[in-house]
């Protein structure tokens, strides 16, 4: 079996999903979340999910699943992440770990979204 990446999905919580849609849009900067939602479960999923040539995911409001630090932490790509880090502190997020050098592999920073959790942006400067 052949992947193009060995993530194939994941789930960011979410309890204010408009609130969470404008961060990560205003952050990140890339086109709309396509609604996956159903039933009584809010689903965004992150643009390009249709594509499967890399990983994707989706903003998850549902209930039993909480936002919040202590998971699993996602790494968004980034060109230079000291721009992501920037955004997320004029959008209502907080730098976590500012931007710092991981050895050969580049640089990563680690912020908190408006809904507690911590992710990741690295880039190659």
């Amino acid at each position: 079996m052949s992947h193009t990446n060995v993530v194939g999905w994941f789930e960011i919580y979410v309890s204010d999903m408009q609130r969470a849609k404008n961060f990560y849009e205003a952050v990140f900067q890339f086109g709309a979340f396509e609604d996956y939602s159903f039933d009584d479960e809010q689903i965004m999923g992150f643009p390009g999910v249709e594509n499967g040539a890399y990983a994707s995911g989706a903003l998850v409001k549902s209930d039993g699943w909480n936002p919040g630090r202590g998971g699993t932490t996602v790494y968004f790509n980034s060109v230079d992440c000291s721009v992501e880090e920037k955004r997320a502190v004029e959008n209502g997020g907080q730098v976590f770990s500012p931007k710092h050098a991981i050895g050969g592999h580049g640089f990563v920073c680690i912020i908190q979204d408006t809904e507690g959790n911590l992710i990741g942006v690295h880039s190659g400067q």
